[in-house]
């Protein structure tokens, strides 16, 4: 696959879902933020195109068009693709493991939580990109899909949960669609059960619904946290996907795009 600067997206749009909930609004996400990674099978009327963003892929096209030795740069991702891909994804990676994955919308208008004493619910801004970064390394995905802390505290599309400057939990705009913004939360270990995450998306979707779109919500099949989360603020389910998460390529993939180098 050949690697397209990620300001070349808007060609290749009409590719890609529009106005779509869930994880597909990750091609509007990086239109819109101008982060993410994009390839194409060649540079001239490609058969097929690929957008990542935070580890996530939307993958499209013709699978015949390319080897399997063209999908190494896809390697260790999360890609969501038609069924017709699966057999070209199982050729191109030691392993490919399904996910089964749901997709929610808010329909209901959720009652307003009461934060502990002392917490302080508000939209973030530029001045809290240190508190992002200051989360611990297993939380650190929650701003990847911005280009890291500074991007996400500077959107305007955050809102956390701080104790004494601490920052206890966020919710945030994960992927930017033109209708719906799906949204991801985390909360620091040892917070937990104390409503401070369910503060932060009542708060976020509220924004997002002054802005005229809609909050859409996706977690695996087996969150059942996510999915208790997602209920209790007013998420309905709206369908179910599969995505396909990608080991390392294939030894035989590796073999055929060396082969016949000098």
């Amino acid at each position: 696959m050949l690697e397209l600067p990620i300001h070349q997206l808007p060609a290749y749009a009409r590719w890609f879902p529009r106005a779509s909930a869930g994880a597909t609004a990750l091609a509007e996400h990086a239109l819109a933020t101008q982060v993410g990674r994009l390839w194409v099978d060649r540079a001239d009327r490609p058969h097929m195109v690929a957008v990542a963003c935070a580890g996530h892929v939307l993958l499209r096209g013709d699978p015949g068009a390319v080897t399997p030795a063209a999908l190494a740069p896809l390697a260790g991702r999360y890609v969501q693709a038609p069924a017709q891909f699966e057999a070209l994804l199982g050729a191109s990676f030691d392993r490919v493991v399904p996910w089964e994955r749901m997709v929610y919308i808010q329909r209901e208008k959720p009652e307003a939580p009461r934060p502990p004493h002392g917490v302080t619910v508000r939209r973030m801004d530029a001045a809290d990109a240190q508190a992002l970064a200051s989360l611990d390394a297993d939380s650190s995905w929650i701003h990847a899909s911005w280009g890291g802390p500074g991007g996400l505290a500077a959107s305007g599309h955050a809102w956390g949960a701080f104790h004494k400057n601490r920052l206890l939990a966020v919710a945030c705009t994960y992927f930017l669609g033109s209708r719906y913004e799906d949204i991801a939360v985390v909360t620091a270990p040892g917070h937990r059960r104390q409503q401070l995450a369910l503060s932060c998306v009542v708060a976020l979707s509220a924004d997002v619904a002054a802005r005229g779109r809609t909050a859409s919500w996706t977690c695996s099949r087996y969150n059942r946290a996510s999915r208790l989360l997602a209920w209790t603020s007013g998420f309905r389910l709206e369908r179910e996907y599969v995505h396909h998460a990608t080991g390392s390529a294939a030894a035989r993939a590796v073999i055929s795009a060396t082969s016949g180098r000098g």
